[in-house]
């Protein structure tokens, strides 16, 4: 169960983050409309919610989710792929002191974005990506085991269809992996059962378990019909803004 969440509100600069779609330029009325629907869910699902304001040094500050790896056991504060995110993590870091008082880090030439790390159970996947790298995932994989968990790698990069690793996954519970149909067959997910997204819904396999909550994209209504169907209750919010800048549910929060 999750008690908190970590968010931060997007700034006036949001449209001038990295982005590898062309889906038009992101409307910052919309985005923060979207952003408030978000934190709303989470407060909906339980969560206590930090909010952090906007930071226009950082325009894509908003997913926080790639700047820590927080679990039961402990806490990793990562190093972003994309140099114009580094920073990100110096300001990120005093938030996380406040509820992980000793936590790791991902140290140079690691980098790792916490898009690429897909907790399921005591296990995490971890992506190798165009932003994380093989030394990251590997010292993440030490710390990780350091906590108790284990972990196995799954390279993304030769994928031109997700930027992340948790773009094409997730884990729901109860053993159940949504997953984007392109990556459905890969060994590593075999001993999970999986609920598969075609390839034009592909979107909304970034979903969030949040307590009894799943948190889906809007629009996407095979997957919503498909998960209500397995008795998961779904939570439908418009992320059409997000989607514009590589971002998805997950990278707006940091759960714990």
């Amino acid at each position: 169960m999750f008690t908190r969440a970590i968010v931060r509100i997007p700034g006036s600069n949001f449209d001038a983050g990295l982005t590898t779609v062309d889906f038009g330029r992101p409307v910052l009325d919309l985005v923060l409309e979207q952003h408030r629907d978000y934190c709303k869910a989470l407060a909906d699902c339980g969560l206590e919610l930090t909010l952090l304001e906007a930071d226009l040094r950082f325009p894509d500050s908003t997913f926080v989710e790639d700047t820590a790896i927080l679990t039961a056991r402990g806490a990793v504060l990562t190093r972003p792929g994309a140099r114009s995110r580094e920073g990100e993590v110096d300001a990120m870091r005093p938030v996380v002191l406040d509820f992980f008082p000793s936590p790791l880090a991902i140290e140079t030439p690691g980098t790792v974005d916490g898009g690429d790390i897909c907790e399921a159970e005591d296990h995490f996947f971890i992506g190798v990506s165009q932003r994380t790298n093989e030394e990251g995932a590997r010292q993440l994989g030490a710390h990780l085991r350091g906590f108790g968990y284990t972990s196995s790698v799954i390279d993304v990069r030769g994928m031109t269809s997700i930027l992340h690793l948790k773009s094409g996954i997730s884990y729901i519970g109860e053993n159940n992996l949504v997953v984007m149909e392109e990556m459905a067959d890969y060994d590593a997910f075999g001993g999970f059962d999986l609920i598969r997204v075609s390839a034009d819904e592909s979107y909304a396999a970034n979903c969030v378990r949040v307590n009894d909550r799943v948190l889906v994209a809007a629009g996407f209504p095979r997957l919503t019909e498909e998960l209500d169907a397995k008795g998961f209750k779904t939570l439908a919010l418009d992320m059409s803004e997000f989607q514009k800048m590589d971002g998805g549910l997950s990278c707006l929060s940091l759960r714990f």
